[in-house]
């Protein structure tokens, strides 16, 4: 990896913010060492900065010395503040997206912003910056050479339990945002669909004072947040289904190729489907197949 020396720059080298340049500045989750000298430059000196929460955010602002004015973008006013955004950025100013805390863009409505920005031809740099899912995986000690993101499940009740479904099932380790009043919900869920040994950490507070990671498995966390009442943002981190699914016999995989094959379908790519579905070779499907007919 090469790292670049600031003292080696030339002045057009460090000449940031750039005009007409959307940043996405990562701000810390908890502990403000965190925020990065970079990051503190650039929101010092940008045209506007973006953010979830005037308030919130105010706080960090004013804690660094900043007196750039804040501009809402969230959920509720993303489709009318877009084209406010672009406009400034149409007119040569510099804009900083922030999100309440860690990396814009992920979960949050920066991702429409920055979709928008980049149709319009914008340049778009991100100043990478603290980042909760991918903190608490890190320290979980469960795989992370493939994981997926997840964020928070959806709310209507269809979606969830399908959604739901499909994590009992992934073989990847799954981060999962949750509040702390769905928290216990999550985790019955969990219990049911992946089973109660499925190994997982939850962790809240992270990189501030008191700061935890709990669990090893889903029944000892259920039983921890029953007894403790949850508090907090949490990010949970599931460990993936590592259990080998039970192949079927040789005579169901031979009926299910006689059936695809009276439905009209080709032999060649029967054998092919259920080869893929079965887990059996695809030509000794096929010698099989040609076996029967010729007897």
């Amino acid at each position: 990896m090469e790292f670049i020396d600031d003292k080696q720059q030339s002045p057009q080298d460090r000449s940031e913010p750039s005009p007409g340049t959307l940043y996405l500045v990562g701000t810390p989750i908890g502990n403000l060492g965190d925020l990065s000298p970079r990051a503190n430059s650039i929101l010092k000196n940008v045209s506007l900065i973006a953010c979830e929460d005037t308030r919130r955010s105010g706080q960090l602002i004013k804690r660094i010395g900043s007196s750039v004015p804040l501009l809402s973008y969230h959920k509720h006013n993303l489709k009318s503040r877009q084209s406010q955004l672009l406009e400034m950025l149409k007119s040569n100013r510099s804009i900083a997206l922030i999100s309440d805390a860690g990396l814009p863009g992920i979960n949050d409505p920066g991702e429409e912003l920055v979709r928008a920005a980049r149709s319009n031809n914008f340049k778009i740099i991100c100043i990478p910056g603290p980042c909760a899912a991918t903190t608490a995986l890190v320290i979980s000690g469960l795989p992370s050479e493939r994981f997926c993101f997840e964020g928070f499940l959806p709310k209507k009740q269809s979606a969830r339990e399908k959604r739901l479904e499909d994590i009992s099932k992934e073989k990847r380790t799954t981060v999962i945002y949750e509040s702390p009043h769905q928290l216990v919900r999550l985790l019955e869920d969990l219990s049911l669909k992946c089973g109660k040994d499925r190994p997982i950490q939850i962790s809240r507070e992270l990189t501030k004072r008191y700061e935890e990671s709990i669990g090893k498995t889903i029944e000892e966390v259920l039983k921890h947040f029953i007894i403790n009442k949850p508090k907090g943002e949490f990010t949970i981190v599931l460990g993936g289904n590592n259990k080998k699914e039970d192949k079927i016999s040789e005579s169901e995989a031979l009926n299910k190729l006689n059936k695809l094959i009276q439905e009209g379908e080709k032999s060649n790519i029967a054998a092919r489907k259920i080869a893929e579905e079965s887990g059996y070779k695809k030509n000794w499907l096929y010698s099989k197949l040609h076996n029967k007919l010729d007897k």
